[in-house]
């Protein structure tokens, strides 16, 4: 594949773009949007002080970011946004015309956890997970159930959850897949990219504003 597709705000008009001669070859983020709240806009601001991004959202992320008050518009104004409009997750194709230099899913819900440790791809998330192991493209995966209580924030209010064992151990085969590294809170979201940052030789768009 020559070039990748990107699909755009129409679910039936794409284009096809190569990273242009500025941005060379893997000099991107690809983050994944799932259908979780837990971490979504600390998440976000930490994808936003990250240089080069696009987000690839699924069906699922799409709706949960409405609920949660965010606008498609609003992150126009600091990604490229990729949606889940085909039914063989068209956008992955960028991964093959060597864009990414790393996959990040955050936050990722229990099922799209269940879906890439069993090697299930059928959300434009879990499709870009697979083809970056493939690849070996590296990918970190913020996984929301990962502690027997978890505190998290619902659109209204804030709420306990007591992940059952299925997703604990879901977890635990996540982190045996291939070119993976599992994170369990914004806090270690925020430390495993600032190590893959050193990898690459970049830095930090803006100074972390965290107390931690």
């Amino acid at each position: 594949m020559s070039a990748a597709t990107l699909c755009t705000e129409s679910s039936t008009s794409c284009t096809s773009r190569s990273p242009t001669p500025t941005e060379g070859p893997r000099s991107r983020f690809a983050w994944c949007l799932t259908g979780s709240g837990h971490g979504l806009s600390e998440s976000l601001a930490l994808a936003g002080r990250l240089p080069q991004v696009d987000l690839f959202l699924s069906a699922a992320g799409e709706e949960v970011l409405a609920i949660y008050g965010i606008t498609l518009a609003s992150l126009k104004t600091r990604f490229r946004v990729l949606r889940d409009k085909s039914a063989s997750a068209t956008p992955v194709g960028t991964l093959y015309s060597d864009v990414y230099h790393s996959v990040v899913i955050a936050p990722a819900t229990s099922n799209t956890v269940a879906k890439c440790a069993l090697g299930l791809s059928d959300t434009l998330p879990t499709n870009m997970f697979a083809q970056a192991g493939k690849l070996g493209i590296p990918s970190l995966v913020f996984a929301c159930d990962t502690e027997p209580v978890v505190v998290t924030r619902a659109p209204h209010d804030w709420v306990t959850l007591r992940p059952r064992r299925i997703e604990l151990d879901n977890v635990e085969r996540l982190r045996a897949i291939d070119h993976c590294r599992v994170v369990a809170s914004v806090a270690e979201l925020e430390q495993a990219l600032d190590q893959r940052l050193q990898q690459l030789a970049l830095a930090w768009n803006a100074p972390s504003t965290s107390s931690s």
